[in-house]
């Protein structure tokens, strides 16, 4: 038999102990910071951002003078070091925006035995490590309904400390319902399973006017199979109802079948806005959603 396990609000968020040895989210979030950067290290290939000669306030680099360009672009104290002329370079500011959204309600504190980690301790990783990737690579990053998109270095622990005190959080098992502006990007991280109206409502919002995104579905392995038998207790984490039913098995063709359909309707809807949905299983490296996204970033960046 399959065990499974379900996160406790203190372990979702900081506050008041259920018992004295359960974790609060702050006290494990150094860890989730050191697995995401980990995570992000690997990947640091994998984006190349938006980043060019262009106007803005930010150095980018120094190239040769090129007969025929005005003298005044010369930067005379670079080109006293050498024997050639060089003209300094400005990056290119685009007005691009990525927004995350990281679930952390009832449902993503669930773990079976068959998967390496809860659902909300990969989506933090998840989302903390394309934090840091999306901003080496040039982009501006920030949590939807808790901070501004920002590029700093530091994004990591800016997004970590908004999280540890957003304890409303808990309670939300659907993103702030905010119209993004038409360049920005959003990405989801979650295990959708509220009921697919509610989330297409929400979504819809935010694609607004054009603004493009990925859906992000978090799955415990045992929420693709559902490997019980005999009598078993079936419990909505949201709802805080539970269900004795003395048949477990009878229930797998028709719950396999449910969430089959509710997966579909996501990829509609992904499809339907041009947006992408990315399936990871608890049971996989954090490391290849990640790349996934990154690669998809950076694709619509280059398009």
């Amino acid at each position: 038999m399959v065990a499974t396990r379900v996160s406790g609000s203190s372990e979702r968020t900081p506050g008041r102990r259920e018992t004295e040895s359960a974790l609060s989210l702050a006290e494990r979030m150094p860890r989730l910071v050191l697995e995401a950067r980990r995570v992000s290290s690997t990947l640091a290939h994998g984006l190349h951002g938006r980043r060019r000669a262009g106007p803005g306030e930010s150095f980018w680099q120094f190239r040769p003078f090129v007969t025929g360009e005005a003298a005044a672009r010369i930067d005379w104290r670079r080109s006293a070091r050498d024997d050639r002329l060089y003209v300094r370079e400005r990056e290119w500011e685009a007005a691009h925006n990525v927004w995350l959204w990281i679930d952390r309600s009832a449902s993503m504190g669930f773990v079976s035995d068959l998967a390496e980690t809860p659902k909300v301790e990969r989506a933090l990783v998840l989302g903390l490590a394309l934090a840091d990737t999306l901003v080496e690579g040039g982009e501006r990053v920030g949590l939807l309904g808790l901070t501004r998109p920002n590029a700093s270095r530091r994004i990591v622990e800016t997004m970590a400390q908004a999280i540890i005190g957003d304890a409303a959080g808990l309670a939300q098992d659907l993103p702030p319902r905010a119209a993004l502006g038409r360049f920005d990007e959003a990405i989801l991280v979650s295990d959708f399973l509220t009921p697919l109206r509610e989330v297409e409502a929400a979504v819809r919002t935010i694609a607004g006017d054009g603004t493009r995104g990925h859906l992000v579905l978090i799955a415990d392995p045992v929420e693709e199979t559902f490997p019980f038998a005999g009598q078993a207790v079936l419990q909505d984490l949201e709802a805080g109802i539970s269900l004795d039913i003395g048949d477990a098995a009878a229930w797998g063709e028709a719950y396999r079948e449910r969430i089959e359909a509710h997966r579909a309707g996501l990829l509609g809807l992904a499809r339907d806005l041009g947006w992408t949905l990315t399936l990871h299983r608890t049971d996989r490296p954090a490391s290849e959603a990640a790349l996934r996204l990154v690669t998809l970033v950076a694709a619509r960046g280059a398009g």
